[in-house]
Formats: C-alpha cells, structure tokens, sequence
C-alpha cells in the first residue's frame, strides 16, 4: 500500500488569497499547501479521500486519471467541491465513480450535486454513492472507520491495516474519543490535524496531537491541514524526531 498526501492544507490552503502567507516562509516549498486530501493505492486499487475545490491540481500532479473509489469525511467545503471533477475521472473510466460516505452526509452531497447522481438527456450519471461501511478490505488492506468530533458535526477518520503495518488518516477533529482512541492505538503511520499552535474549536492543535501521539504510541506522526501559521522548518526543528509536518506531494510506504 502506498499513501500519498495530495494536499496538508486547511480550508484556505497555504498561501491564502491575497498572497498572504502569514508567518511561513513563502520560499520554502513545502509550505505552499492545497486543501486537504489524499490518495490510497493498494495493489493496482485506487481510493481517493476527500475531493476538495483543488482536487483537479492535486490529481495532475500526482498523474492519476482514474479513481476506485472515493471516500468523503465529511461534507464542508474544503473537502468536497471538487466534485464536478469526478466527471472526468467517470469519463477516463467508461464507468460512474463509487462514493462512499456516511448516509446522512451522502445525502447532502446529493442534495448539492444532485447532476452527478443522476445526469440527464445530454450527460450520463457519474458518480454512484453508497454509505459507508465501517470496516471492509480492499487487495488484502483492512479499512476501518469511525467518526470524529469535528464542531457540530462529525468527520472519519480512516485506518488501513497490511499486514503487521498500519497507517491513520485522521484529520478535521477537535476531540480523542474512545472508539478513536481504540482504533488509532498503536498505529505506525499517523496523519493528523493539526490545524495551528493555539487551540481552535473544531480542529487539533499542535500540543494536543503530541500528547495524544504519544499515549496513542504512534511510531511516525505527520501533522496535516497546516495553516499560514505552521511553517514546515520550524516544525522539523522543533518536533521530536517520531513527528513532523506533511506536505503536498507527501508518499509513505507501508
């Protein structure tokens, strides 16, 4: 399985509009930051977590042109209107896309994408949704889900499982629950937010993620949906050698 990170931004990627870059070096590459996503290969199966309003950039650069399946965390903006570009995946593929996500939030997105479930005289449908199941194995890889804490609502966060190796993509949430705690234990590859330094009331900040690392005892951690505040050199020379910040274009290995 590998796992690459297609963007470790926050909702309004890294620089945000207007060229404001904050406190990061803008001449550090890897603090340039799309919106948060990421893609999954397992064997020759490819499955794409989340599909944010930079998704077409962020499938360029990593040279995909077809997609599995498609899982969606949760339905804010940052995470899913990149949808309409599901249609070119669907016509690479001569078949609809499968997206999965929770019934509730599947919903919602159909309510707002409702061409792709359902096309019309000139266009096929191009996506096929299904609610998430929590637990099922894709090429030998156990995948499970639980919710998060995420504000009002509540996001998933994802655990994948080859063999004697494990990988967490658990981003947008505020809160360590138990099922989360249960299921992130011991993980060897743990993605997470990671929004800022201070705390935030529906994101993970960086004092927080550490002590949770920590007791979770994750062997590598990578901080994820960094804002304009998180800037990639000084976190490497600041954190324990087990972590340290994602970036876009990110692969690991499991």
């Amino acid at each position: 399985m590998k796992f690459r990170i297609l963007g470790s931004g926050t909702s309004s990627g890294v620089p945000r509009i207007g060229n404001d870059w904050g406190t990061v070096d803008p001449a550090e590459p890897k603090n340039r930051r799309l919106r948060a996503a990421a893609l999954a290969t397992i064997g020759d199966t490819r499955l794409l977590i989340d599909a944010g309003p930079d998704l077409r950039a962020q499938l360029l650069a990593a040279e995909v042109a077809t997609i599995d399946r498609v899982i969606i965390t949760h339905d804010h903006a940052d995470h899913i209107h990149g949808l309409d570009d599901l249609r070119q995946l669907a016509h690479n593929q001569h078949e609809p896309v499968s997206l999965f996500a929770r019934a509730e939030v599947l919903g919602r997105i159909r309510e707002r994408f409702r061409y792709l479930f359902e096309g019309n005289a000139l266009y096929p449908a191009v996506v096929h949704g299904e609610a998430v199941a929590d637990e099922w194995a894709m090429d030998g890889v156990r995948i499970r889900v639980t919710d998060q804490p995420h504000g009002r609502i509540t996001s998933l966060g994802l655990r994948f499982d080859e063999g004697e190796r494990s990988l967490v993509y658990a981003i947008d949430f505020v809160e360590m629950t138990d099922a989360m705690t249960s299921l992130y234990e011991g993980a060897d590859v743990w993605v997470a937010d990671c929004l800022r330094r201070r705390p935030h009331p529906t994101h993970a900040h960086l004092d927080a993620v550490l002590g949770w690392a920590r007791e979770l005892r994750v062997g590598q951690l990578y901080l994820s949906h960094l804002d304009n505040s998180m800037d990639h050199a000084q976190l490497v020379a600041e954190l324990p050698d087990w972590a340290a910040p994602a970036w876009d274009g990110l692969e690991i290995e499991i």
